[in-house]
């Protein structure tokens, strides 16, 4: 089991940033890939960022060169750095945590969202 708390969601103006974080409870350093989703209005949830045990990462296209994905496996946390925030942006941010047991198979878990606004 790997429990996921979310931080830095908040309102913040377009052109602004954020940075949001997820402290699992158990080291990321041994779990597979860790990922920050999001779920706008009217939208179907989508992958925003994800980096793997070994640190390769991935983006969605319309944030890529925008949000930084990074992680600190001393304090057990994923990082979301996001830049020049715009309106569309806006959205409930998850974070994920993929990691597959031996005896269980793949397991996934969630955080329980943060919002991200971002307005004027």
């Amino acid at each position: 089991q790997v429990q996921l708390v979310e931080s830095g969601g908040g309102l913040v103006q377009p052109g602004g940033s954020l940075r949001l974080s997820c402290t699992a409870s158990r080291s990321v350093s041994s779990i597979d890939t860790m990922g920050w989703y999001r779920q706008a209005p009217g939208k179907q949830r989508e992958l925003v960022a994800g980096i793997t045990s070994g640190g390769l990462t991935n983006y969605a296209g319309s944030v890529k060169g925008r949000f930084t994905i990074s992680k600190d496996n001393a304090k057990n946390t994923v990082y979301l750095q996001m830049n020049n925030l715009r309106p569309e942006d806006t959205a409930v941010y998850y974070c994920n945590a993929r990691h597959v047991l031996a005896l269980l198979g793949p397991q996934s878990y969630w955080g329980q969202g943060t919002q991200v606004t971002v307005s004027s």
